[in-house]
């Protein structure tokens, strides 16, 4: 896998952030970066999400950022010309990989059983998304596919937390964990960017104590 996947995994959790308003990309970029998180997964589950992502990447050219929840390969090329240097799908789409692979764009797909697993291997990834993570099974289910795919590394994403995520950061097939806890839609939207700073730099915290161990 290339640069991006391996960005994250240096930083061990990626803020998975809804945008409703891109007038929120600035001080929220602000936000993650002063926190020591240089990094976002921008989810386009929203209209805003094309121009956040060309906002937080102007004004932070090394900030590392990802599309989530891409669902077609227009949206490929929309996040990448607005300066996505990685792609998260939600769920394993051959069309939307095989797009990426040909373009050279790094992917991330979402997978959530070994068929899939077992399909994004074929393609030669070696890095890919589990979603969602608590809600199918957790660590014991990441730990059971590996136990087969073993140079395979995982991303689980939903349901992580600052509670759980030391756990998942202990097992040596997880690369980083995606949250959003520490930049919910209630705080983006009552401005409330200082409360998502201190929360960043307390996820940096935890990531530091559980790779500690």
């Amino acid at each position: 896998m290339g640069t991006m996947a391996d960005k994250f995994e240096e930083l061990g959790v990626i803020p998975v952030v809804v945008l409703n308003d891109a007038k929120d990309a600035l001080p929220l970029a602000k936000a993650l970066y002063e926190g020591g998180l240089p990094c976002a997964e921008v989810t386009f589950r929203t209209a805003a999400a094309e121009e956040s992502i060309r906002q937080m990447h102007e004004a932070y050219p090394d900030m590392v950022l990802a599309a989530g929840t891409v669902l077609t390969t227009e949206q490929v090329d929309r996040a990448v010309a607005a300066g996505a240097s990685l792609i998260v799908s939600p769920g394993f789409d051959p069309e939307i990989v095989d797009y990426c692979i040909s373009k050279n764009i790094e992917v991330v797909p979402g997978i959530v059983t070994p068929s899939e697993l077992a399909q994004a291997v074929k393609r030669g990834l070696t890095r890919v998304k589990f979603f969602p993570a608590e809600a199918a099974g957790g660590l014991a289910m990441i730990k059971a596919m590996c136990a087969a795919y073993t140079n395979v590394r995982i991303m689980p994403t939903g349901g992580i937390n600052a509670k759980n995520i030391g756990d998942y950061l202990a097992c040596d097939k997880i690369f980083c964990c995606g949250g959003s806890w520490m930049v919910k839609g209630d705080l983006i939207k009552a401005g409330e960017f200082d409360k998502i700073k201190e929360m960043t730099a307390e996820a940096v915290e935890v990531v530091k104590k559980a790779r500690a161990k």
